[in-house]
């Protein structure tokens, strides 16, 4: 049993170490992909078109990307994704360059333009911004490390109050032998 608990600690607190910076990054960049939605600096906010039922044709969107310098759109191959939102009545141009332009699609017209970091921070807290074998051999890692830890710190936690419960039952069946009761009385 001693050894046990001496292997337990001794794995938690090499493990804590070794996953270290990449769990605190992944632990960051966690944080602030919660927030995305309340933070502009993150996720620029969602805003609203006019309609419910797209009335733009692909060429209005890709005219009006082109029309905002930052986003550095020239054609449909500098354009990462369209997010289409029927229901908030507009189509997020999501550029390779990172920004992020926000059309009316019902008019056409350019409702917001902005730098969209969650792309970047989602890259990073998976790993992949790193490369393929970083998220394999780096991060993938880290993840089964802290679920190690995970047991371990539960193991720790509980063993204290094992060993007390022990001690208490123990302290009990002492008493009621000197007592003179039987012992599972």
């Amino acid at each position: 049993m001693a050894n046990w608990r001496v292997w337990t600690r001794k794995t938690h607190r090499w493990g804590a170490i070794l996953v270290a910076l990449p769990f605190l990054l992944v632990i960051l960049t966690g944080l602030m992909l919660q927030l995305k939605k309340d933070w502009t600096w993150v996720q620029p906010p969602t805003k609203r078109g006019t309609g419910d039922v797209p009335q733009v044709s692909f060429d209005t969107i890709l005219a009006a990307a082109k029309s905002v310098p930052e986003a550095g759109v020239e054609s449909w191959a500098d354009v990462d994704r369209l997010d289409v939102r029927p229901d908030r009545g507009l189509v997020k141009v999501q550029a390779k360059s990172g920004w992020e332009v926000q059309v009316d699609t019902g008019t056409g017209q350019v409702l917001q333009t902005a730098y969209r970091r969650s792309d970047l921070i989602e890259t990073l807290h998976d790993g992949s911004w790193f490369g393929d074998r970083a998220k394999l051999w780096v991060f993938l890692p880290v993840v089964v490390i802290v679920l190690g830890l995970w047991v371990t710190g539960v193991y720790l936690f509980f063993l204290p109050l094992a060993v007390r419960w022990s001690r208490a039952r123990e302290r009990r069946r002492s008493a009621r032998l000197q007592s003179g009761q039987a012992p599972n009385a």
